[in-house]
């Protein structure tokens, strides 16, 4: 009877020890199939709602930057982002069509009309301030719609093309200059590898000028108010995937790229938006 209960015991043991292993498995499994299942995109609201992929947004999030490094009104970002758009779907493409088989980069830019050298209208940095030095003399571009100043700038074929991404150009653009709060969520996969503070902080810098910062620990802290706090915090998330970036805090409100449920209420000191990435993926 001892032989016979022993045996059972281990019978048992050893079931219980299958059906644990299955549901770790199958918990894993799922986890993983979650993340591949995750479509990754941006969304951004304020003036309408709109989606961007992800290569999408980053450059969005610099061509509006850099309207806010040179005091523009939201309005030229918006100008700028339809622009982009139609252009280039907003990516940084090496060639052109039939109508300028010179053109490059987000805004077409021809080297053979003054733009700059091809090197030049391929640096996203350049071509968007070649595009606001050109959208700045046109008068009265701030209450002209979207598609005539977009227009007046580009000397487009076809002239209306820019009126179908105005509702895109305002909501992005009213999130990535700040004038929306928490209008910007991004849902991504987990990262693959470590991010880096020191290349968070010289990306934005370049985007945004000198923003004072420090470093505690993976958490970039800047020191930002108002819409430059949200304009520096949406960024962050607009490239949260090239840069790792999985925690933003701003102005009492967080976005946890875990979480997938966009800006929830958090404690944030004053002043302050705080950057933190990824640690080294465990193996």
């Amino acid at each position: 009877m001892a032989r016979r209960s022993s045996l059972r015991r281990r019978i048992v043991l050893l079931l219980t020890l299958a059906m644990v292993g299955g549901g770790i498995y199958t918990a894993v499994a799922f986890v993983q199939r979650s993340e591949v299942l995750i479509t990754e995109r941006c969304t951004a609201v304020g003036g309408g709602s709109a989606e961007l992929a992800t290569d999408q947004a980053a450059n969005a999030s610099l061509i509006s930057a850099v309207a806010v490094r040179r005091g523009l009104p939201a309005r030229a970002a918006s100008i700028a982002l339809a622009t982009a758009m139609q252009e280039s779907k907003i990516r940084n493409i090496g060639h052109g069509d039939q109508a300028g088989p010179d053109s490059r980069g987000l805004f077409q830019q021809r080297p053979s009309q003054g733009w700059g050298t091809t090197e030049q209208v391929m640096d996203p940095y350049h071509a968007s301030n070649a595009f606001y030095d050109a959208l700045v003399k046109v008068p009265g571009y701030e209450t002209l719609e979207i598609t005539v100043a977009a227009q007046r700038v580009q000397r487009s074929a076809y002239p209306d093309a820019y009126a179908q991404h105005e509702v895109m150009g305002r909501a992005f653009a009213s999130s990535l200059t700040g004038q929306t709060a928490a209008g910007l969520d991004c849902s991504l996969r987990e990262p693959d590898a470590a991010g880096d503070t020191a290349a968070v902080q010289e990306r934005l810098s370049a985007a945004f000028g000198g923003v004072p910062a420090s470093t505690e620990g993976s958490t970039l802290v800047l020191q930002a108010e108002g819409t430059q706090a949200w304009a520096v915090a949406h960024w962050a998330v607009a490239n949260a995937k090239a840069l790792a970036i999985t925690e933003v805090h701003a102005d009492g409100r967080s976005w946890t790229r875990q979480a997938r449920n966009g800006w929830q209420s958090a404690e944030t000191p004053a002043g302050q938006v705080r950057v933190t990435v990824a640690g080294a993926p465990k193996p």
